[in-house]
C-alpha cells in the first residue's frame, strides 16, 4: 500500500461518529442524505398523513438543468448540480421562496459521455459547509464555491492530477467534509481516496488502497467501528474502512460487491461495529468489523438477494432498516436480516426519514408516505407530481429530501417543493412556546 502524507490531519471526534457541519440549522439537509449522511432529516411537526392529491404545491421549476443528483439545502437556498448538453456541467443556487435561480457556476464537462448503457449526466449533491460550497463533477471536478455567490474559491480535477478511475457511469460521490478536511474518491493507484485543506485545495493525504481500486457511486461517511473512528466507502470491489487522519486502509467486506460492473451505489448504513451494504447485481448483508490483534477483520453476519438493494439506498430507523428491492418496499430487522414485511408500495425508489415517516420518490415518479414502523405496511399518502419530464429510458433516480418543512423532488430537469409541515402542530408548538415565555 503506498501512502502519502502531507500532513496529520487534525479531527475533531463527535460523539454520534457522523460529521456536522459548521453553521448547519436543525432542520437544514445541507449535504448528501442529509446532516448526518443518515437518510434521516431531523425535522419534527410535520403532517401524519397528505390528501388524495398530495401536499400543497409551493411551486415547480421546470428548467433546472439536467441531472439526477438531489438537492442540499441550507437556509432558504437550494443547491443543484445539472447539466446542459455534454460540454456545460454546473452548479447553481435557488431561492427557497420560489425556486428562481440566484446563480450558476460551470464546473466542467459531464463524465464518461459515451458511457454504457448510457445515462451521462451530472449525479451528485453538493456540500454546504457555512459560506462554502463543495461539488464534485461528473468528470471529477472538485470545486470549492461561495455560497452566497458561486465564486470559485479552488478547483481541481480529480482525475487529471491524482490519476482518478472513475466507473463506467462517471463520478457520482457527494464530497465529505469533515472538519478542515474535504474527502472524496478519485480511486486508482495514486489517490484511491484523497482528503485536501478544504480552504487551500492542498493535500492532506492520498492513500492508494490495495489493488488499486476503482471508484464506484456512494459517498464517504463517518463511523465509529471496533472503537476507532473510520471513513467508509463502498468501491468496486468492496466497502474498505481507512483512518481519517492518515488514509491508511483498514479493512474490506467484499461480499454485496459488484466486481463485475462495479455498480455499487447505495452508500453505506453504519450503526456501532455493523455495517449494511448493497448492490442490486449481487446481494445486501451485513458485516460485523471488529479489531483484533492490531488490526481489523470484516465478517459477514448474513447476506441475501432478498435484502434491500436498490439505487435508492436504506434507511435505519431504530432497531428497523428500511430499503427497496425486487420492486417492494421493505422493513427488515437491522441485526439479524429477518424481513418483517414487504410491500409492492410504489416500487423500487429512493427514500428518507422524518418525524416517525418514510419519503418514498419512486424509479417510475411516484411519491409515498410510509409509517416508519415494524408491524405492517401504513402508507399514509401517495400521489404523482405534476408535469413530470420526458425521461425516456431513464428512471426518477434523484432522492427525496425533508427540510426546513419543505419536501423536495427531483425529476431530470424538474424539481417540486411541497408545504409539508402540520400547520396544527406548528401552532401548538408556538402557543406552548409563548405560554412559557411569560
Amino acid at each position: 500500500m503506498d501512502i502519502r502524507i502531507s500532513r496529520v490531519l487534525p479531527l475533531m471526534l463527535c460523539f454520534t461518529g457522523c460529521v456536522v457541519l459548521a453553521a448547519a440549522r436543525a432542520d437544514d439537509y445541507p449535504q448528501w442524505r442529509g446532516p448526518q449522511r443518515s437518510g434521516i432529516s431531523r425535522e419534527t411537526g410535520l403532517l401524519k398523513a397528505w390528501p388524495k392529491e398530495g401536499p400543497k404545491l409551493q411551486w415547480q421549476v421546470k428548467d433546472v438543468g439536467y441531472g439526477f443528483g438531489a438537492p442540499a439545502v441550507a437556509g432558504d437556498r437550494i443547491y443543484l448540480i445539472s447539466n446542459k448538453g455534454s460540454d456545460n456541467e454546473f452548479v447553481q443556487a435557488l431561492s427557497g421562496k420560489d425556486g428562481q435561480r440566484l446563480w450558476s457556476t460551470k464546473i466542467g464537462a459531464v463524465g464518461s459521455p459515451n458511457q454504457m448503457p448510457s445515462y451521462p449526466a451530472a449525479r451528485s449533491t453538493p456540500t454546504v459547509d457555512g459560506e462554502l460550497l463543495y461539488v464534485l463533477g461528473s468528470d471529477g471536478d472538485l470545486a470549492c464555491l461561495e455560497s452566497a455567490t458561486g465564486k470559485v474559491r479552488w478547483q481541481k480535477n480529480v482525475r487529471k492530477e491524482f490519476g482518478g478511475q472513475p466507473g463506467i457511469w462517471a463520478y457520482s460521490e457527494s464530497p465529505l467534509v469533515d472538519g478542515d478536511a474535504v474527502v472524496c474518491t478519485p480511486g486508482g493507484s495514486q489517490a484511491t481516496l484523497l482528503a485536501l485543506n478544504k480552504k487551500t485545495g492542498g493535500v492532506i493525504w492520498q492513500s492508494a488502497l490495495p489493488g488499486a481500486d476503482q471508484a464506484a457511486y456512494a459517498s464517504i461517511t463517518v463511523a465509529r467501528l471496533g472503537g476507532v473512528r473510520q471513513y467508509v466507502q463502498f468501491l468496486k470491489n468492496g466497502v474498505v474502512g481507512v483512518d481519517p487522519q492518515t488514509g491508511k486502509f483498514l479493512w474490506r467486506f467484499d461480499k454485496t460487491a459488484d466486481k463485475r460492473m462495479g455498480g455499487n451505489i447505495g452508500t453505506p448504513v453504519s450503526f456501532n461495529d455493523y455495517v449494511y451494504s448493497a448492490s442490486g447485481m449481487v446481494a445486501g448483508g451485513l458485516a460485523h468489523i471488529q479489531a483484533k490483534n492490531g488490526s481489523f477483520e470484516a465478517e459477514p453476519v448474513y447476506v441475501s438477494r432478498k435484502l434491500p438493494m436498490s439505487i435508492g439506498g436504506a434507511v435505519k430507523v431504530g432497531d428497523n432498516l428500511y430499503g427497496t428491492s425486487n420492486n417492494v418496499l421493505m422493513c427488515i430487522d437491522f441485526a439479524t436480516g429477518v424481513i418483517k414485511w414487504e410491500d409492492r408500495s410504489i416500487g423500487p425508489g429512493a427514500l428518507c426519514y422524518a418525524d416517525g415517516r418514510l419519503y418514498l420518490h419512486g424509479e417510475a415518479g411516484g411519491v409515498a408516505l410510509v409509517e416508519a414502523v415494524s408491524e405492517g405496511y401504513r402508507e399514509k399518502g401517495q400521489f404523482t407530481p405534476p408535469n413530470p419530464p420526458e425521461r425516456n429510458r431513464t428512471q426518477a433516480w434523484a432522492y427525496p429530501v425533508v427540510a426546513n418543512g419543505r419536501l423536495y423532488i427531483r425529476d431530470l430537469g424538474s424539481l417540486w417543493c411541497y408545504d409539508v409541515k402540520d400547520a396544527k402542530s406548528a401552532k401548538q408548538l408556538h402557543d406552548k412556546q409563548s405560554s412559557h415565555s411569560k
